[in-house]
């Protein structure tokens, strides 16, 4: 219990320095107020939008109103909490105290609460990290198991080569490069699109559908990196396990190959495989951004380069809380994990 409240204290402090970095990074680009407005607004406008926004206050008295906005903790007024619509319960009289959903305040450009328009982007973006690493967790142990077992040969030298290209090369340029050559060249034999959402509309009758077609050309593209590490991690640990006096034992009792290299290699070869691949995943997410853009995917990287385009800092600001949630959940599900496949972590 000790270790996993430590652990959320890290945590927390983390978010209080990202939250300090987002907050310092995005002062001075820009009048917000006259972004909101445009350039034919009025000066009461301004004024109205500046108060309205916290801007007429000092800097250090935005960060604690903005901390205050964000945390699950917090202290609100009633007008405040009708204003900003917030969720959650509170206690007390003018000045209420309380829990709530964090309020990641309102976009910019379309006035809606960033909140809703981050959720609503997420399962796009989910959906896309989980489809890229269940591509590069198969084929990737399996590539590695293949390269390990067949040490030497012309399939362990192409397995490396691959894998090192895939780490060399930029996630950016790969997609380019696959988007023009699967969507646009080869688009008549593939049937791939170079741009697509998970849900489209009908253009006749206007109803939305699931086209997982849309899905092949990002996944393949963002996989190709965490694919490329579990191959080299996978040959690596099967070599050391194969090497074992067990395994050798095995093969002496007159087991299968297949159930050797599998039940029994693979099995105990597993660990830095797992430790890569929850560690990858968060890196997808962050991974995705550039990947969703260039192929068009709705998720929140999409949003997020839009926004940073429109400086819609708002949204841009919240984007970035939450992926530092979903870094750190991540790490402790990680963390969790380790101590359940392997008992000696327990110890330390």
């Amino acid at each position: 219990m000790r270790y996993f409240l430590r652990k959320i204290a890290y945590s927390l402090l983390v978010l209080l320095g990202v939250a300090i970095l987002v907050f310092v990074m995005f002062q001075g680009f820009g009048d917000p107020a006259r972004m909101i407005v445009g350039q034919t607004g009025d000066k009461r406008t301004l004024e109205n939008i500046r108060k309205d926004l916290y801007l007429d206050q000092p800097k250090w008295k935005q960060f604690v109103l903005y901390l205050n906005d964000i945390s699950p903790i917090c202290r609100h007024s009633q007008a405040d909490i009708e204003k900003k619509q917030l969720v959650g319960f509170f206690v007390g009289g003018t000045e209420k105290v309380g829990l709530k959903i964090p309020y990641l305040r309102k976009s910019y450009q379309t006035k809606k609460n960033v909140g809703q328009l981050l959720l609503e982007s997420l399962p796009g973006t989910m959906i896309l990290a989980f489809t890229a690493m269940l591509f590069a967790t198969i084929f990737g142990i399996l590539l590695g198991v293949v390269a390990a077992v067949k040490k030497g040969t012309w399939l362990d030298t192409a397995s490396v080569f691959s894998s090192i290209a895939g780490i060399s090369a930029p996630s950016f340029f790969i997609a380019i490069i696959i988007a023009f050559l699967f969507g646009v060249i080869l688009h008549d034999y593939t049937g791939l699109n170079l741009t697509g959402s998970w849900y489209e509309i009908d253009e006749i009758s206007g109803v939305q559908y699931v086209n997982s077609r849309n899905l092949i050309l990002p996944a393949f593209t963002l996989g190709i990196r965490p694919l490329a590490i579990i191959t080299q991690l996978t040959r690596s640990s099967m070599l050391d396990v194969l090497n074992q006096d067990y395994i050798r034992t095995a093969y002496a009792k007159g087991l299968p190959k297949r159930s050797v290299i599998f039940r029994h290699g693979l099995r105990n070869a597993l660990n830095p495989v797992i430790t890569a691949i929850t560690g990858w995943f968060a890196e997808l997410l962050a991974g995705a951004f550039f990947i969703e853009y260039i192929f068009g995917w709705k998720g929140i990287g999409k949003i997020t380069v839009e926004a940073l385009e429109k400086l819609d800092y708002p949204v841009v600001m919240g984007s970035v809380l939450l992926n530092a949630c979903i870094f750190i959940f991540i790490n402790l599900f990680a963390d969790t994990l380790y101590r359940i496949i392997d008992p000696r972590i327990k110890q330390m």
